[in-house]
């Protein structure tokens, strides 16, 4: 194969033996761009890409699961994996330098050139209320929404008045791009033939994978994008439907109040199962118009199951799995001052979305615990039910959890008796 084409040598490409590195070398020199599999004599039943590439041999170890890779990529096809290589290291050989600058000067702070559609989103986010908080946005024409850049919609939120300003990571996740892209942090070009950047699968940020993390997290979430209610990142759903706390929790906990408070056994009785996955369906479908009125559900268990399966179903618990020692270690200690101090400092821990939350909940079941006479739940006794509900070891260790119990049970209890106080 010495000389020959890239063409010619793909004919032989599929696999070339046990070989040397210097027998390789010695098939590859003067293609450049062609390459060959052969099998290491290091160690044998591993095996080996050489690339041709800027006048030598380069070697990686190669790999196979079902697709082909020598790094985090993955490719369908060798020839796949050589073309993105070589466009990989052309761009990184030719263009180091600027490659290591391009995120000196971002312009994500400054987006001078999204201003002509800024004025429509901005009507667009400041629609009614009740308009704003639907699941499934209205679509809009193709030439105005659907080419909105996530950036340009960060943008005329940041001048909308109504948004609550909760902090939100964003979720990038590797992301192929059909076609020409360009970073929406650098504003330089996304190169590879697959998994060229990060998208936020909340907002549809599009950055390169080096440029992700200098973004800020400002994360503001595309209701298109939200699928359902439940089961969804509080701080994303809240962001997301421009609300201070989750509709769910809301609109449960008004309902409960306005005819629920007296019921006996009220959060420690079980609704019938179908009827809380109901609710929970109505939920994701329709939003804050789910209806969950005593026509349609006389039993309030069911509400009140409803909301415990929502804190239940959050992929991060209320309080959250970062904090979840702090509380536990805060319950352990006997001195009361001091543990109500310690459970205090866990609380200003916690994501902004989560303390609201969990701040309205308290003074929900402060409420519930004032009508004991009737209902026999006392702050104990919700503590029992919302302790495992509302903490979750981050381990999910089954013998962490049964120990970590009583100490749930604790913190929940306090955090109803002291509402007032630690709020």
């Amino acid at each position: 194969a010495r000389g020959a084409t890239l063409t010619t040598l793909s004919l032989f490409v599929r696999f070339h033996g046990m070989i040397s590195r210097e027998q390789a070398d010695d098939l590859l020199s003067g293609v450049e761009g062609a390459y060959l599999i052969r099998e290491s004599q290091r160690q044998p039943g591993s095996y080996t890409l050489a690339l041709r590439f800027g006048i030598q041999t380069l070697n990686y170890r190669l790999f196979y699961d079902g697709k082909h890779f020598v790094g985090e990529k993955r490719f369908e096809s060798m020839h796949d994996l050589v073309t993105d290589g070589l466009i990989t290291l052309y761009i990184e050989t030719k263009a180091a330098e600027y490659i290591s600058k391009m995120t000196t000067n971002p312009i994500y702070e400054h987006v001078g050139y999204a201003t002509l559609l800024r004025d429509k989103v901005s009507r667009r986010l400041s629609k009614s209320k009740q308009d704003s908080k639907k699941v499934t946005a209205p679509r809009e024409d193709s030439n105005s929404v659907e080419k909105i850049t996530s950036l340009v919609r960060r943008a005329a939120l940041k001048e909308n008045e109504n948004h609550f300003n909760y902090e939100k990571a964003h979720n990038f996740k590797v992301h192929t791009f059909r076609g020409p892209h360009w970073c929406e942090y650098c504003a330089n070009f996304m190169w590879g033939l697959i998994a060229q950047g990060v998208r936020c699968s909340d907002c549809g940020l599009n950055v390169h994978k080096q440029c992700s993390k200098y973004v800020p997290n400002d994360c503001q979430p595309d209701l298109k994008r939200i699928k359902k209610v439940y089961c969804c990142d509080l701080t994303t759903l809240v962001k997301a439907h421009n609300t201070q706390r989750p509709m769910v929790v809301d609109m449960c906990i008004r309902e409960i109040e306005d005819r629920g408070l007296q019921s006996e056994g009220l959060y420690r009785v079980s609704g019938f199962t179908e009827h809380i996955e109901d609710v929970k369906m109505s939920f994701d479908r329709d939003g804050d118009k789910a209806d969950i009125c005593a026509n349609t559900y006389a039993d309030i268990n069911i509400i009140a199951g409803a909301l415990k399966l929502y804190f239940r179903d959050l992929p991060i618990p209320v309080i959250t799995y970062d904090v979840y020692s702090k509380f536990i270690e805060a319950a352990k200690l006997t001195n009361p001052d001091a543990r109500l101090e310690a459970i205090h400092d866990g609380l200003l821990l916690l994501p902004p979305a989560h303390y609201e939350t969990l701040r309205y909940l308290m003074t929900h079941l402060k409420k519930v615990t004032m009508f004991e006479k009737d209902n026999f739940m006392n702050a104990e006794n919700l503590g029992i039910v919302f302790g495992p509900t509302l903490m979750r070891p981050p381990d999910q260790n089954t013998l962490a959890t049964l120990n970590d119990m009583r100490y749930q049970k604790l913190i929940i209890q306090l955090l109803i008796e002291n509402e007032d106080v630690l709020f």
